[in-house]
């Protein structure tokens, strides 16, 4: 932790937190998470360089998207640290998490697909709801309601 006087390139949390759109307790807790870092001033204020930015809207799009902090701390850290990171970083990172929200993508239009007959069975066919019994994994249960009921 250096204390220097604060650089032109450098912003407050508030700075950074009225340009991120992201709340200064927020920026508090994506930088006690390693997402993000700062340094102190003399009066122990903090200030964050202008690369920050960028970070905090991957942290924010990354978690709008369900990647999980750790997942997210681990892609930060492939960055580097002496520069601002460049297009080709980024894609690089951002190309760890593609089959996995591919993955996402498909379930979440299977959902979407499956949602309509399943308010419509009112999940009264545990055999056909893709919902609560996806691909009839309750079959081996036996008849009835056994699952709703606990049996």
């Amino acid at each position: 932790m250096t204390l220097l006087p604060r650089k032109a390139s450098e912003l407050t949390v508030g700075e950074l937190a009225e340009r991120s759109g992201v709340t200064t307790s927020a920026l508090r807790f994506y930088e006690e998470q390693q997402l993000i870092s700062s340094r102190r001033t003399s009066g122990n204020q903090r200030r964050y360089s202008r690369d920050m930015l960028r970070r905090v809207a991957f942290v924010r799009a990354s978690q709008r998207v369900g990647i999980a902090l750790e997942d997210i701390r681990a892609a930060l850290k492939l960055l580097p640290d002496e520069r601002t990171p460049t297009p080709e970083d980024w894609a690089r990172v951002s190309e760890l998490w593609r089959q996995d929200l591919n993955t996402r993508i498909k379930q979440m239009e299977e959902l979407r697909d499956d949602l309509t007959s399943c308010i419509g069975c009112g999940c009264l066919s545990l055999g056909r709801c893709a919902l609560v019994n996806p691909g009839d994994i309750h079959r081996h249960v036996g008849k009835g309601p056994t699952r709703l009921t606990g049996g």
